[in-house]
């Protein structure tokens, strides 16, 4: 991971608490890269992410879903009836 610190310096100590910090933040994601950028007092994260692992999103009455699991038994049994659209290419 490339970790770029901007307007400054800084000790290892704290880029490794900024990047302790972004982790927890994203569960989940890989993190590519990563800007700290100081601005007076104040620090700026700036999180790249590796987004490889693409998860399809159900649409479901105006929310959206991860995991057809999540959904009742009525709205499953719509899903699975529902036509499709022929891919786009």
């Amino acid at each position: 991971m490339k970790i770029n610190v901007i307007g400054g310096e800084m000790s290892r100590a704290e880029i490794d608490q900024y990047l302790e910090y972004t982790r927890q933040k994203y569960i989940g994601r890989q993190i590519s890269q990563m800007d700290i950028i100081i601005d007076g007092e104040f620090v700026d994260l700036k999180v790249y992410f590796c987004d490889t692992n693409f998860q399809h999103a159900y649409r479901s009455a105006d929310y959206l879903v991860n995991n057809m699991d999540k959904l009742n038994d009525a709205k499953q049994k719509e899903f699975s009836e529902k036509e499709r659209h022929p891919a786009v290419e």
